[in-house]
């Protein structure tokens, strides 16, 4: 993962529960591109292909609700998206993207300044966000958090910690 992520925006609403992120009747896969074939089909038909077209999602309060489930960050990605940006995240959806090497980062500022397909920059280091000449300032992560996004998540992040010899 690299510390400077930009691309275009699609922007969602408040309140997208993970039920909505990854229907439950595709919880048997694991693989990121099964997943991500499925994310958000909920939303409509081809919605899953029109998301490709973006790297970036934004949205406002509250994103990730509803169940604990662990592919919605997984189909997420299966989607090509880089990173989202929320003016606040559900604390299991925020933990689990992370885990699964998802960069995710508050900032309800943006929220209000971004509309679909504008271009965005986010360094994760700096912890600012630029968008249209201005900057949008986020709490830095942990440099623990940051090792486990660059190194894809938290297993491999956790097999680096591992003594050697085992």
């Amino acid at each position: 993962m690299e510390s400077i992520i930009q691309g275009r925006v699609y922007k969602f609403g408040d309140n997208i529960n993970s039920d909505i992120i990854i229907p439950g009747r595709y919880l048997i896969y694991i693989d990121r591109e099964r997943l991500g074939q499925h994310a958000f089909e909920m939303l409509g038909d081809g919605f899953p292909d029109k998301l490709r077209s973006f790297e970036i999602l934004v949205a406002g309060r509250n994103f990730g609700c509803g169940s604990a489930r662990e592919q919605a960050a997984t189909a997420i990605q299966g989607l090509g998206i880089k990173a989202v940006v929320a003016a606040s995240f559900a604390r299991t959806f925020y933990r689990n993207a992370i885990n699964d090497g998802l960069p995710i980062v508050e900032s309800p500022a943006l929220y209000a300044a971004v509309q679909e397909g504008s271009e965005i920059r986010i360094d994760l280091e700096a912890g600012k966000i630029h968008h249209d000449g201005k900057e949008y300032s986020f709490p830095k992560m942990p440099e623990s958090v940051r090792k486990i996004l660059e190194l894809g998540g938290l297993a491999n992040y956790l097999k680096t910690q591992l003594p050697t010899g085992l």
